[in-house]
């Protein structure tokens, strides 16, 4: 659904930069790399749902669409919510390494990711298209390797 993704878009790159306390900073290739991706999937996403995706009379009305957007939803939710967590992790000034608890915390270490990992898949079930089904993989492994990191 492009309404989602547009959603998704939205917040992460309008609202979630703002909230966003003092930290270190990006390095610039780090960030045009980010860049280039996201201008490049989100083209993709947009051409293949606005072109080539064609949905049957009352798709928004089959189970693989409600599970996927539910998936979807709650991704989201957990995504924001970790992030939530993660932003409030230290006092301002406070530095240092502090594991985050509360929320999807107490069963992942890497709740963030694993929520967005989880809507990722929710949006290529509810769209069923390979485009969507690729960036949730790319999301997978990309993520997966980052929570990885994270835990160790």
């Amino acid at each position: 659904n492009p309404i989602n993704f547009l959603f998704f878009v939205c917040y992460r790159a309008l609202i979630f930069p703002l909230l966003i306390r003092e930290g270190k900073p990006t390095p610039f290739f780090t960030f045009v790399l980010a860049l280039l991706f996201c201008v490049f999937n989100g083209y993709l996403q947009g051409r293949s749902l606005t072109t080539y995706a064609i949905y049957p009379p009352g798709w928004l009305g089959d189970p693989c669409f409600i599970t996927g957007f539910l998936g979807w939803l709650i991704g989201m939710a957990i995504n924001i919510h970790s992030d939530h967590i993660l932003r409030n992790l230290r006092k301002p000034g406070e530095t240092g390494y502090k594991i985050p608890r509360g929320g999807m915390f107490e069963y992942v270490s890497g709740a963030n990711f694993f929520g967005e990992i989880l809507e990722w898949f929710g949006f290529a079930l509810a769209c069923c298209t390979i485009e969507s089904l690729a960036f949730a993989l790319c999301t997978l492994f990309i993520l997966g390797s980052r929570a990885r990191q994270h835990h160790k």
